[in-house]
């Protein structure tokens, strides 16, 4: 058993994949915890979408592709803010229409260029993790290191803003200043992502993460750490199948995240369908539509 888990550290990528892997897996369970108790998880999917555009522009222009895709992903959010805040588009419409604007625009920029250069950019839309370098891995610990310091630092603040923004502006917070660290902080978590799972992936671990822990316990801090564990052991688990069973390294470590929360799902002991039945589980809806349907035609 021990040699199994030795065996693939010996080869330098899987050293440096482990360890981006396992980067990803902390910052985006703990930014994620903020979108999951906001209810703003398409958020996450807008800006991981709209990353495609900037990253091609950069390789057009022979620049940083990081700070290309950084900087699209913090457009997109002030273009969703703006059509917001200046009209009468609902915040979810709005990610909808700015994420897949960007996203089309993006397939198409790596479409024109893949043509034009005859290289393969896909690999961001479903990641290539076994690709890192030591400098990418640099880049992302940089990247992690200040994700982390930020949400500890503004940690008291981010919390009353993420459950009572209208309590958080009454009290003085600056909670406009506080909403754009936010986004720069998950934009930031996407793009260090991007190499691991790639843009189309990202969400998942920005959300089931936090979402499996929010099953299991009931304060932010709580649901950070415990998501923090669950993203660090389903980016090793998944590392680990993809290297013996020879699949792709981004959907298997999506792939384990997503069966922990099936499990938590059923088996909870506070909110598990399987361990918690409870009076209001009871039909759905949708049954007790269909069942008043049938009743009135007898």
């Amino acid at each position: 058993m021990l040699d199994l888990l030795i065996e693939p550290l010996q080869y330098g990528f899987m050293q440096r994949s482990l360890i981006v892997a396992v980067t990803v897996g902390i910052i985006c369970s703990v930014v994620g915890s903020y979108l999951m108790v906001q209810r703003l998880a398409m958020l996450g999917d807008a800006i991981s979408h709209s990353l495609l555009p900037g990253l091609a522009i950069a390789f057009a222009l022979g620049a940083n592709i990081y700070l290309g895709a950084f900087i699209a992903g913090v457009l997109s959010t002030v273009i969703i803010a703006w059509i917001h805040t200046r009209s009468p588009i609902k915040e979810d419409a709005a990610m909808g229409i700015v994420l897949s604007s960007f996203f089309a625009l993006g397939i198409v920029l790596i479409t024109l260029i893949q043509k034009q250069n005859k290289i393969d950019l896909n690999h961001f839309l479903f990641g290539n993790i076994l690709g890192v370098t030591g400098d990418e891995v640099r880049d992302t610990a940089i990247i992690a290191i200040l994700v982390l310091v930020s949400v500890f630092l503004l940690y008291k603040e981010l919390l009353f803003y993420s459950f009572d923004p209208l309590g958080a502006q009454s009290a003085g917070l600056p909670v406009h200043l506080l909403n754009s660290g936010l986004m720069i902080l998950i934009a930031l978590t996407v793009v260090a992502s991007m190499k691991a799972v790639g843009v189309v992936l990202v969400l998942s671990l920005l959300i089931t993460p936090g979402a499996t822990a929010y099953l299991l316990v009931k304060r932010l801090h709580q649901v950070m750490i415990l998501s923090a564990a669950i993203g660090i052991f389903s980016s090793i688990s998944g590392m680990y199948l993809s290297y013996f069973y020879n699949l792709p390294s981004g959907p298997a470590i999506v792939l384990v995240v997503s069966g922990f929360f099936a499990l938590a799902l059923l088996f909870s002991p506070s909110q598990g369908i399987l361990t918690n039945p409870s009076p209001a589980t009871g039909p759905s809806p949708l049954l007790r539509e269909l069942r008043g349907l049938i009743r009135v035609k007898r």
